[in-house]
């Protein structure tokens, strides 16, 4: 005899997700919440930099403290 419970119209449940599916979306959240991270960080400093930024104002370097002869 079939049980009054069982559910024979409509949307049937479908099974959860076992430990390595719940961890490989969990991974999968982290690396696009990084990436987006560095996307708008990206995005940002490339809204945000002055124009002519990106030639430098001198020569810089680990002797340019001393006179040059």
């Amino acid at each position: 005899m079939r049980s009054s419970f069982v559910v024979t119209t409509g949307l049937k449940l479908s099974r959860s997700p076992n430990a390595r599916e719940q961890a490989a979306r969990r991974r999968l959240a982290v690396i696009a919440a990084v990436t987006g991270l560095a996307a708008v960080s990206a995005a940002l400093g490339v809204a945000l930099t002055p124009h002519g930024a990106g030639e430098p104002a001198g020569r810089t370097g680990p002797f340019s403290y001393f006179p040059s002869e």
